[in-house]
């Protein structure tokens, strides 16, 4: 699963804009997109699980998905390497 999807939102990497995140050095992160994760740090490191499985399903919402298809596209956001603690 790592390397497809960021394993903090649960985008495809292939759909970010920036084809990633972006580590300290300036490399590109191989887990997390540019939304997420910027100079080697999370972009809202005090964000809980539950704030961005909301926040992931606002967005979806927003390009039009059904509510029940947010909730099964979002199921699995715990199980993410940022979550899964």
């Amino acid at each position: 699963m790592s390397g497809t999807i960021c394993q903090s939102c649960g985008m495809p990497l292939s759909k970010d804009p920036n084809g990633g995140g972006q580590e300290l050095d300036g490399t590109k992160s191989l887990l997390y997109c540019s939304k997420c994760y910027v100079s080697g740090a999370f972009t809202d490191p005090d964000m809980t699980v539950g704030q961005m499985r909301q926040l992931v399903k606002g967005k979806l919402q927003e390009m039009g998905m059904p509510g029940f298809l947010t909730g099964l596209l979002t199921y699995n956001i715990p199980k993410l390497k940022r979550w899964d603690h």
